[in-house]
């Protein structure tokens, strides 16, 4: 469920549910063209939904973290450090950018990719996301 999506009321009513914190992270430099930077938005937007619909009511999608500069990956960790630290127990990081890892964001929990496959791949990646993330919560990640 994404962020937006909660009002003051519905928060204190659910929030307790709602125990993971998901940060998009496109990582874009500035230097991307316009249709690289809308192919990095669609690969991530891919991503969050093999994310979210599975596990809607245990996931909160927050605002992305758009563009990667110099000291970047402190900055996400400074992010991920005060959403657990104040709402939540675990965070995701959905990266659009390939290399980035949880040795990177060491204070995410797990660091996903957007998918560059075909159609018909997508249900074993969704398989492999679902995995991940179950895994991540019976806290053998």
């Amino acid at each position: 469920m994404k962020f937006s999506e909660f009002t003051e009321e519905s928060w204190k009513e659910n929030g307790e549910y709602y125990d993971t914190c998901l940060i998009p992270y496109t990582g874009l430099s500035g230097m991307e063209s316009p249709p690289e930077a809308a192919a990095a938005l669609e690969g991530l937007r891919d991503l969050l939904d093999l994310i979210e619909l599975p596990f809607r009511g245990r996931i909160v999608i927050y605002p992305a973290i758009q563009y990667a500069a110099g000291q970047n990956s402190q900055y996400v960790n400074e992010v991920c450090r005060k959403v657990k630290s104040n709402l939540f127990q675990y965070v995701i990081i959905a990266s659009a950018v390939p290399g980035v890892s949880v040795e990177d964001f060491y204070e995410s929990d797990l660091v996903l990719y957007p998918p560059k496959v075909s159609t018909d791949r997508m249900i074993p990646l969704r398989s492999e996301i679902k995995e991940k993330i179950q895994t991540l919560w019976q806290g053998e990640a």
